[in-house]
């Protein structure tokens, strides 16, 4: 995937899944990093259980993205002791 493309991805998974984890954003910059990580880690786990990874700019590889940005979204508020809603 281009640069552009995993930048739709992140912002779009990034900001879904911290509306989903804290129901408010963590802002623009931090929701596309987290985004791209969530990507990244969603993509990993879903190859190793067989499915396709984050593939570009579609419907599953942002759904994939969404999970992966939640799992790293929630270990983020572990580790840094923010509270999720």
């Amino acid at each position: 995937m281009g640069i552009i493309a995993w930048l739709v991805v992140g912002l779009i998974a990034g900001f879904v899944a911290s509306k989903i984890v804290n129901r408010t954003g963590e802002g623009l910059v931090r929701d596309i990093l987290l985004g791209i990580v969530g990507a990244i880690v969603g993509g990993e786990i879903f190859e190793h259980l067989g499915y396709a990874g984050v593939t570009g700019v579609n419907v599953g590889s942002i759904v994939i993205a969404v999970i992966g940005s939640v799992i790293v979204l929630v270990v983020y508020h572990l580790v840094t002791g923010q509270r999720t809603v």
